[in-house]
């Protein structure tokens, strides 16, 4: 462990207000499509080591308890206040809040007084068409709508996200659709919609992101491993990101794991492209150092930023901290440790990876 300044979580979701039990806390530690494998439980990952070795301090208990142990200790705390512990035990001072998924999560104001932080919105496009179509009546009062709510958006969000590489599956097409296909786009989708129904038109996803690049707000691209069945090699993105070089909007490439050096290569390629380093070191626990080390390899230092990713529960906001800070201590220590770098070197980098490089990217103060 190094010491580093405050902590910019540059992109997460808001915390359960629920009660978990062992099985409901599982589902939201690791997200599979069945139980685990028999005799073992979801804990038996590199997620779930990595919360019984740094949450159970934070709540009184001694690294590496069990984890009936760690949850009845949760359950006698209550949610609020084991909750309270965990966030203000992060060492993360300001969180920007993807705010469009659903469930009983808290919002930007809630999770800023829980952990005693800052806490600003991201606005996820495809969840803000869809709120629109389901007050929209006509097409063109859909299509005057939504251009009217991103624009809108844009003056109290921080940035926007996007999930439109991982719901399309193959690559974006580089250029804006024209008007007329975007009408026709919107007919059909609007025609066939029920409500709830996700925005999976590529036409209208591009049409979206265009919009969004507009405003000149950062735009979030997911990419990776998403929901079972869904990823996007940030290579992908390559003609997209291309046609939008020089128009004053930011892309972050989140969540590029196991494609994280293709996105570190696109952020050293591009002056507007940065690489998100957070979830692949959730999700690799004690190879975290490994996996931000093969990131530096290839991206400007000036291009990385930390993420927890995390959602629904608080211990992944802290394995994402501690992680982060543990890699950043064994990768930067070991190259000061060789002469290969300058003690001041590294913790000028430090403080580029930590929150540096969010709060120009974000414009926060």
């Amino acid at each position: 462990m190094i010491d580093t300044p405050s902590l910019v979580d540059q992109y997460c979701h808001g915390v359960l207000r629920t009660e978990l039990g062992l099985g409901t806390f599982e589902a939201q530690l690791a997200r599979t499509e069945g139980p685990p494998a028999p005799g073992t439980t979801l804990f038996d990952t590199q997620t779930g080591f990595a919360v019984r070795r740094w949450c159970p301090p934070l709540l009184g208990l001694e690294p590496h308890c069990p984890p009936a142990r760690y949850l009845a200790r949760r359950r006698e705390l209550g949610v609020a206040e084991a909750g309270r512990r965990l966030l203000r035990g992060s060492g993360i001072t300001t969180y920007l809040v993807d705010t469009g998924l659903p469930g009983d999560l808290t919002g930007p104001a809630e999770l800023a007084t829980a952990s005693d932080a800052a806490a600003h919105e991201i606005v996820r496009l495809e969840q803000l068409a869809e709120q629109v179509a389901d007050t929209s009546g006509t097409v063109m009062s859909f299509l005057a709508n939504l251009a009217e709510s991103v624009h809108g958006a844009a003056a109290h969000a921080v940035a926007f996200t996007s999930v439109a590489g991982l719901r399309q599956g193959t690559a974006l097409v580089p250029e804006p659709p024209g008007p007329g296909e975007v009408r026709g786009a919107a007919g059909r989708w609007l025609a066939a919609r029920r409500v709830g129904d996700e925005l999976d038109d590529p036409v209208l996803l591009r049409h979206l992101l265009w919009i969004a690049v507009a405003t000149g707000r950062p735009l979030q691209l997911h990419a990776g491993l998403g929901a079972p069945g869904a990823r996007v090699d940030p290579v992908l993105l390559g003609d997209f990101v291309r046609t939008t070089a020089g128009l004053g909007t930011d892309l972050v490439l989140l969540h590029g794991y196991p494609y994280h050096r293709h996105a570190a290569h696109l952020a050293g390629v591009f002056p507007h492209v940065y690489a998100d380093s957070g979830a692949a070191l959730v999700r690799t626990g004690a190879r975290a150092a490994t996996v931000l080390a093969e990131i530096l390899e290839l991206a400007p230092f000036g291009k990385i930023l930390f993420s927890s990713g995390a959602r629904g529960l608080p211990e992944l906001h802290v394995v994402g901290a501690r992680l982060f800070r543990e890699a950043l201590g064994r990768v930067l220590g070991a190259w000061v440790a060789e002469g290969a770098w300058a003690p001041a070197d590294a913790e000028r980098v430090v403080g580029l990876l930590a929150e540096g490089n969010a709060r120009r990217v974000y414009g926060l103060a």
